[in-house]
């Protein structure tokens, strides 16, 4: 089990203290299978973003073994194409339960990369994982669109879907930008992809006829933000023009307008995007109000139905709701890999289009 003095630097006023901390990390952990697989729970299906959001969480607590045995379970399972299927059956990871192969799934891979590298000053598992990161970037760059935008995914019979994503290649241009300062540091120049980095983050910003209308959804509102495209007065303004559209104060944030849903997993993705605009106060805020969610156990229920019969719902405690707790908390903390990932200002931007088209 994670030691207290592994977690002191994760302990938040009115969020964790030190032994919460070691639960929330302890559980996750207990759920990691023994070839580094984490799966939502135990019993149920793995997806490779929210299993690299967990990993990435570890890290964060100082579990860098475990985290490590998260990614090299991700590099024995990579297709030949350089994908990931969409779901793996728990503990059964030849049984995909969605043969699907998701963009934004793909390049998460970079983001856990480089912020386990950060972490640890491992430059041995930088260079092992580079192909890894390399093939998962050119899977996801060859459906990009002439736009900018990255189709959202490829079918299980290898059809394109080129529809995007809005949350989806917000994610990808974080990861983009991970992926460049990992190419930088292992001295492998990808021009191609500082291109497509400025193009996407022109699309997100100035192009949002060119995603499909998902507005409804938190996710669209915050994640333009969290994935580091849109900054700055733009990035208060987009915040503002719909905080009371889904935030729910004192229970967190809103899945999907209009459900009565507050989640926790999109309420520690807002408080993230919070943090790097410099918010911590809110932030603060946001975390302390989903604590609701906290089970006995140290995890966190995915959501919480606030009207009607008032009930937790789903009843699942998840890995990547936990995982995404600990990262917020980490950057509110000032972990230094966590502040560098997602703060931003030392990751690559790449080159922004010459026109405006």
């Amino acid at each position: 089990m994670t030691s207290p003095g592994r977690t002191e630097h994760l302990v938040l006023p009115g969020v964790l203290t030190a032994d919460q901390a070691t639960r929330t990390v302890a559980g996750i952990l207990a759920a990691q299978r023994e070839d580094g697989a984490i799966p939502w729970f135990r019993g149920h299906h793995l997806d490779p973003w929210d299993h690299t959001e967990a990993a990435m969480a570890l890290d964060a607590a100082g579990e860098h073994t475990a985290a490590e045995r998260a990614y090299e379970w991700l590099a024995r399972h990579q297709n030949d194409d350089g994908s990931w299927y969409a779901a793996y059956h728990d503990g059964q990871w030849d049984q995909v339960t969605d043969h699907g192969r998701e963009t934004n799934f793909c390049a998460y891979l970079a983001v856990g990369v480089w912020h386990h590298h950060l972490a640890t000053g491992d430059d041995a598992f930088l260079e092992r994982m580079w192909p890894a990161v390399y093939a998962a970037i050119e899977f996801v760059l060859d459906l990009q669109q002439p736009g900018g935008q990255i189709g959202w995914k490829r079918e299980a019979d290898g059809t394109p879907v080129t529809d995007a994503l809005l949350t989806g290649s917000s994610s990808i241009h974080h990861a983009l930008r991970c992926a460049l300062a990992i190419a930088e540091t292992v001295e492998e120049p990808q021009p191609d992809w500082e291109l497509a980095t400025g193009a996407l983050g022109h699309a997100i910003r100035s192009h949002p006829e060119r995603f499909l209308d998902k507005s409804r959804y938190s996710m669209d509102w915050y994640y333009p933000i969290l994935g580091g495209a849109v900054t700055g007065p733009e990035a208060k303004a987009r915040l503002e023009a719909a905080w009371d559209d889904f935030v729910v104060p004192g229970l967190g944030v809103r899945c999907v307008l209009p459900n009565p849903w507050v989640t926790g997993g999109e309420s520690c993705e807002l408080a993230l995007a919070l943090w790097a605009m410099g918010e911590s106060d809110r932030a603060l805020e946001i975390l302390q109000a989903i604590q609701h969610l906290r089970a006995e156990d140290g995890l966190y229920w995915t959501g919480y139905v606030f009207e009607g019969n008032k009930a937790i719902w789903p009843e699942e405690l998840t890995t990547w709701t936990a995982g995404s707790l600990l990262l917020a908390v980490a950057a509110l903390g000032g972990d230094e890999a966590t502040t560098a990932v997602f703060g931003g200002e030392r990751l690559p931007k790449g080159l922004e289009p010459d026109c405006c088209g």
